[in-house]
């Protein structure tokens, strides 16, 4: 921006969404890649159990205890881990619901219907099978080990057997695993809680509400946060509930939010004033102003969540999975109903229920009464995300060790064991299956009818208005949002070149707008009011190509030689450029920006969709196919449907003559 005004009617606030900096791709590849981090966990468990179970058993039952004057809390380190760690773990987890919520996918929330329905039925057709195993024996009580799905395999599997799945996948399996979570944690509360402290559990409450008022803090809100959310997890340890809760609940109350132009301006002002006098006052004035610009939810995150996934859930894996398997286990294990119930609960029950609750709630009279809308994914989809559900971990050996004791524990573990190995195969059945027997056509049609996409472009494209390379009647555009002096953009202007070249014959068309970041690029401005003077005068895409190719030399002179070489009224195009004549028009570009949720440049839409990764030809070739994939089949839809309508007509009027 240019000036306080144009600052001002943009409404001082940048709608960053969902590319902040941790947005979901980013979760779900950190999940996906701990997931064999954790399976090497599981597997050096195994092996220290059956090589030395002597060592294994010493090491994790080996007492801590953390004493503060007469109060203390004493555990082994098993629990040390289970109860203390694993918080930060579903902390995480809390966060990146809160924040899909907040600015993600999921902020249209009548998108959490369908996940929320696919949990419940996922758990209620686990728990179901579960039972008819193990009804009225001496397993029944260990009905929600067979609940509850792993975070990090379940994304782990899905990228393994759908490697080319949407991100629509994942994040429908991310929003299930979150409820499915939450209603586990609520179920140990209920179900697996012997007694509870009334007084504890109060003071736990009011420190929760405490930890809401301290957005209100001018300072010092991090580190008494900190303190405030050790005491909701001491208060909840000592009134008995299992305290890996308070994670979950103080990540859904963390706030995710785009911050405000003021607050980056002013962190670009302290660290230029920090450069010009480096003292360490003004160190600690850049740094906290750095930080303030982002949401807690984005800061903690980013913190924790490489420590919950590399670190934390293979250390509960290396403390829980160490099962000594001998003869008579495996003996016992294959005809324990326990064992048994777990595994077909998880592959079977699991998968279905998943699959059964969300296809009632789409019905016609079912899905008026609940006033939901569209599935975000197709129904082979949904079924084979249920199946790349079916595996539990974390919560389920959480739940069996309050369950279960001895032998039982062992039964439980190796079933739960067993169902992470048997999951992913008929997963990766599902989609082979479904790719081999549903045509493409046929798939993209299904994908047609789920639910449309959330446009991250807010500002149509305008060819009156806009500058257009291209096909201008192509069925996919490009737009890009870019600042003349963005030494990024100027990598980037070859790959939009070869894209263009690569469909010369038509469909691509590629829209160019302005974004220039001048707290970085203090000639980004200038450039762009020169174009537009170019513009003008008919001049636009040469004065471009020249302002990308030289992206040092962007000063009024420059410009001035530019027009010059480019043959036009120089004299005419200095004098716009001198009276901001376009500074409006650059302002209104600004603006758009803001309200799509672009955070730097380049940024890239295609068809309206926010391009995330990389912007190479690869990238952005397979997103313009699959979008032309998808325009191709609304267009053949669009045009069945008229060619309908009209038989229709045609036989209305045929019998009205009859």
């Amino acid at each position: 921006m240019t000036d306080e005004t144009t600052t001002q009617s943009n409404g001082g606030r940048t709608a960053w969404a969902r590319n902040l900096a941790t947005p979901v791709r980013d979760f779900l590849g950190t999940e996906t890649g701990s997931a064999l981090v954790l399976v090497g966990a599981v597997v050096a468990a195994l092996l220290w159990a059956n090589v030395s179970i002597g060592s294994y058993s010493e090491v994790w039952e080996t007492h801590l205890r953390i004493q503060l004057g007469s109060h203390g809390i004493s555990n082994n380190l098993r629990e040390w881990v289970n109860q203390g760690l694993m918080t930060l773990f579903f902390l995480v987890v809390g966060l990146e619901a809160k924040r899909e919520i907040d600015l993600g996918e999921l902020r249209e929330h009548n998108r959490l219907w369908y996940p929320a329905l696919a949990a419940l039925g996922g758990i209620g057709g686990a728990v179901g099978i579960y039972l008819l195993f193990n009804a009225g024996g001496a397993g029944g009580g260990g009905w929600g080990v067979a609940m509850s799905t792993d975070t990090a395999l379940a994304l782990g599997v899905l990228a393994l057997v759908a490697p080319t799945g949407s991100t629509r996948l994942r994040v429908f399996l991310l929003t299930l695993v979150v409820f499915d979570d939450l209603a586990a944690l609520a179920i140990i509360v209920i179900a697996y809680t012997d007694q509870v402290d009334a007084v504890a559990l109060l003071v736990a409450v009011g420190l929760f509400a405490i930890l809401g008022l301290l957005r209100f803090l001018p300072t010092m809100r991090g580190p008494i946060a900190v303190l405030v959310g050790v005491g909701i997890w001491v208060a909840m340890y000592e009134s008995g509930i299992d305290p890996v809760i308070a994670g979950l609940a103080i990540g859904l109350v963390t706030s995710a939010y785009p911050p405000s132009r003021q607050e980056l301006e002013r962190a670009t002002d302290l660290t230029r004033e920090f450069r010009e006098q480096p003292t360490a006052g003004g160190a600690v004035e850049a740094r906290r102003s750095l930080g303030q610009a982002i949401s807690p939810n984005e800061r903690l995150q980013y913190a924790l969540h490489p420590w919950t996934s590399y670190v934390i859930v293979p250390l509960f894996a290396l403390a829980n999975a160490g099962v000594h398997i001998t003869g008579g286990l495996l003996s016992e294990a294959i005809s324990s109903p326990i064992t048994l119930g777990i595994v077909t609960g998880y592959v079977v029950g699991k998968p279905l229920g998943i699959f059964l609750l969300p296809w009632i709630a789409t019905r016609a009279p079912v899905r008026k009464r609940l006033g939901s809308g569209k599935l975000t994914i197709t129904f082979p989809g949904l079924l084979g995300t249920g199946t790349a559900a079916g595996v539990g971990f974390t919560v389920s050996f959480l739940i069996a060790s309050l369950a279960f004791t001895g032998g039982h524990l062992d039964q439980a573990k190796l079933g739960v064991l067993a169902a992470c190995v048997i999951s992913p195969v008929v997963a990766f059945a599902v989609f082979r299956g479904t790719r081999a027997l549903i045509p493409q056509s046929r798939r993209l049609e299904q994908l047609r009818r789920t639910a449309e996409s959330i446009i991250d472009l807010s500002d149509d494209v305008d060819p009156e208005r806009d500058h257009i390379r291209g096909d201008p009647d192509g069925v996919v555009t490009l737009v890009e949002y870019a600042d003349f002096e963005c030494p990024y953009c100027g990598r980037a202007e070859p790959t939009i070149r070869e894209l263009l070249d690569m469909h010369h014959g038509g469909g691509l068309r590629y829209v160019f707008r302005h974004l220039p970041l001048q707290d970085v690029h203090p000639h980004a401005q200038l450039a762009a009011e020169a174009s537009e003077a170019a513009a003008v005068q008919g001049a636009f895409w040469q004065m471009h190509d020249t302002l990308m190719a030289h992206q040092g030399e962007l000063d009024l002179d420059d410009v001035h030689r530019y027009a010059d070489e480019l043959e036009l009224d120089a004299d005419r195009l200095e004098e716009e450029v001198r009276k901001r004549v376009y500074l409006e028009r650059v302002a209104e570009d600004v603006q758009s920006a803001d309200s799509s949720g672009v955070s730097g440049t380049p940024s890239f839409f295609v068809n309206g969709r926010r391009h995330h990764g990389v912007y190479d030809i690869d990238a952005l070739t397979t997103a313009i196919t699959r979008a032309r994939r998808m325009a191709e089949v609304e267009e053949r839809a669009l045009a069945a449907k008229k060619k309908a309508k009209e038989e229709a007509k045609r036989e209305r009027e045929g019998a009205g003559q009859a």
